[in-house]
Formats: structure tokens, sequence, C-alpha cells
């Protein structure tokens, strides 16, 4: 499936070194405006967050630049975002929650149980295939609300408060609040969104914190904030980077060829050898081709720059291939059958990850910690699409830098 909508020794990029800055505020209640004390309050997709003191007040010292969506959650109330911009300049902020209208306690009935069948296939989307992915759990699968619609052939899910995910290979604990999921068949898309926060588990060992840390390093090399990253600074090569650009063109026999092929299939009867032998042709015939350009791009056909320097939007034509040559796939991984061409797929590549990027509109900035300041501007495909919850990390994780040479 596809997803829309995460080795060597990395040194520290040189833009990581970012401005920092403090948050505080309140939380209160939207209609009585008394604060509330004990409420968890977190920068979404990170591992920032805090519990409110008595008087609803919380802190947050030495927050990266960067957009972020500040979240606060409290029994019997409904969540409370707001998409904030941290710079140089301490900011204080407001929080208001609206009351549900349920009582403490009340006991929420749903209309019918999850099918089972239902339920493990979205755990299977939603966590992934990969080696990191076979060692997460969801804590708390009775939250989980699963529905399958046969006639849009679409799964969908979401979550009561949140859905939890235990990563044991990465060892983080994520909370995935405001879960929202789609799977479509038909069209093979996978998209999830929502205000995860992530949680540093109890390591048993010095040598499970190594393997974490080690882990985490695997997960980030070659995922798309590393490129991000790589792009904004002007490091892609430097970093193991390669991207080309890549063109689909429409296939002009493809309409006839359908034409014909569902035509003769809606006559439902028994086909002569030679029907067989044409609804196989046509059914071989692609929509369109994938035309690769193999000279790599330089950053300057994959960016702008603003007018002050400092502003950095990614932009280019068509669509992407993007190969990190330093690490191969993961064991699990399997080339999905292209959408352009029908046949055996080529061999995989043993010793690089080779993604597709997709921009959905003209350009969109890349923010200081590497993310996009909105993240559904692109569409992500082959490897990318592979990576689920096993390599989720937070947005404000950084690679260790290397042990200086003696």
């Amino acid at each position: 499936m596809r997803l829309r909508l995460a080795y060597l020794l990395l040194w520290l990029l040189p833009g990581l070194a970012v401005a920092q800055s403090s948050l505080s505020g309140t939380v209160r209640d939207s209609l009585t405006q008394k604060p509330l004390p004990f409420a968890s309050v977190f920068l979404a997709n990170t591992t920032i967050g805090a519990t409110t003191t008595e008087q609803g007040t919380f802190t947050f010292e030495r927050v990266p630049a960067g957009s972020y969506d500040i979240v606060a959650s409290y029994v019997g109330y409904r969540l409370a975002k707001q998409s904030i911009t941290v710079g140089r300049t301490p900011q204080q902020l407001a929080l208001a929650l609206a009351p549900t209208g349920a009582q403490l306690g009340e006991v929420v009935v749903r209309p019918r149980p999850n099918k089972p069948s239902d339920y493990q296939r979205f755990k299977e989307l939603f966590l992934g295939y990969s080696t990191f992915s076979q060692q997460c759990r969801i804590h708390n699968p009775d939250d989980v609300l699963v529905d399958f619609d046969p006639k849009t052939t679409e799964l969908t899910a979401a979550a009561r408060n949140y859905v939890q995910v235990d990563n044991q290979a990465l060892g983080y604990r994520v909370k995935y609040y405001g879960l929202r999921f789609t799977c479509n068949f038909t069209e093979q898309v996978v998209t999830f969104y929502g205000q995860p926060v992530f949680e540093e588990m109890t390591t048993r060992s010095a040598r499970q914190r190594r393997q974490w840390e080690a882990n985490r390093v695997r997960a980030y090399l070659g995922s798309p904030t590393h490129f991000f990253r790589s792009l904004r600074d002007s490091q892609l090569t430097a970093q193991g980077f390669v991207a080309r650009r890549l063109r689909i063109v429409s296939n002009p026999r493809f309409a006839r060829a359908d034409s014909l092929r569902q035509a003769l299939l809606r006559q439902r009867r028994a086909y002569s050898a030679v029907e067989q032998d044409s609804l196989k042709r046509w059914a071989g015939v692609p929509p369109s081709f994938a035309m690769l350009y193999m000279a790599p791009l330089h950053v300057d056909k994959l960016r702008r720059v603003a007018a002050d320097g400092q502003r950095v939007f990614l932009r280019f034509q068509d669509q992407l291939q993007v190969t990190y040559l330093l690490a191969g796939p993961d064991a699990n991984y399997r080339l999905q059958p292209s959408r352009y061409a029908r046949g055996p797929a080529p061999p995989l590549p043993q010793d690089r990850q080779v993604s597709q990027l997709i921009l959905m509109q003209p350009e969109v900035e890349i923010e200081a910690n590497g993310q996009l300041a909105n993240p559904l501007a692109i569409f992500t495909d082959e490897y990318w699409g592979f990576e689920k919850m096993g390599e989720f990390l937070p947005v404000n994780y950084l690679p260790p830098a290397p042990s200086p040479n003696p």
C-alpha cells in the first residue's frame, strides 16, 4: 500500500543548530474560564510535554525554532489545538477546552464491536510491516473504532481519545491523539493524521539503551526528515542522497485498449482462446509511462531560498525519485507493482533505498527543524510509503555527532 501523507554515523547537520525559545501559558475551561489543573499539554510530533500545575499553568523551556501544533487534553473535554511558530522570543499562550457534555464516569456503549478482520487489517496498515513495526504493539485496542464500507472499499479508523503504540524497537511510547485513518483499497492509498506525542520508555539495561539509540539512527537515516534537512542545508550529496526527475507520461494506447477490454468483459460469457489472449494483451497496456532522467538534480532545482536567505521552500518539476545510497532496504520490504507499467517488477536494489516524492502544490516551506509547514503538501511512495509507525520519530530527534578522531 502507498502512504500519503519513518547504518553509518551521521555528523550533526549545520542547520540544526537553530534558535530556541520558551513557551508558557494556561489551560482553562472555555465556559467557566476556571483553570484546569493536571491537564496534559504537548507539542504534537515531539517528546515535549507537561502536566499543568494546580493553577492550570505550564512551561516549556528551550523549544527549537519551527512550526508546531500545541495540544491540550483533559478528561471530559475536547482536545484544544493551536498552531504556533517558535522563533527567538518567548511566547505566552492561552488554551481553552470545551466540555464534551459527558459526565466523568459515564459509560459509553458502542453500537457494535470491531469486526476482527477489519481491526487486523487496520493494525497491519497503521503499524506497518517492517522489522521495527513488528516490535510495535497497540496498547489500547478497545479504544479504536474501525469500520469498512464495501461500496467505497474504504477502511476507516478513529479513537475516542488516543491510540497508544508501544514501540519496543525505538524505545518510544506514542499516544496518537485525534487519529483519523483511511485506507482506500481501490486507489491503494493509506492516509492518517492526528496529534501524536512521544514518551521515552524506561530501559531495562544499558544494552537496551544502546540498541534503542542505534535503531533510532537507523530509522532516521534516509528518512523524509533526513532528506528535507539535507536539502535545506545543501547537504544532499554529503548525506548520501541522489534526487532525479521522474516524469509520468500518459499512454495514448491505454484508453482504446481499456475500452475494448471492458466491452468484452461486460458480455459475461465463455471466451474463446483468441478472446482470452486479447483480454490478457489489453490488460497489459499501462495507463502511463514513467520517464526517469538519470542526471542527478542540483539542490537549486529542488528548492527556492527566499530573499532573506532564511526561508527555504521545496519545489521541483514533475515528480522525484529519491535514492539513499548509504543503506539498503529493510529485509521485509517488497517492491509494489508499478502504477505506470505492468509485468514483472525489476530486481530490488540491495544496497540502497529508493523512494518517490510527489508535490501536491507548487511549493511548500521546509522548516528549520526539517519538517514541512504543510505535511499534506506531499505524497510519498515506494520505500517511504513502506515505512510506518515502526520508523516514526519525533521531530525534535537529532542524530548523534560522531566521536572526534583520536
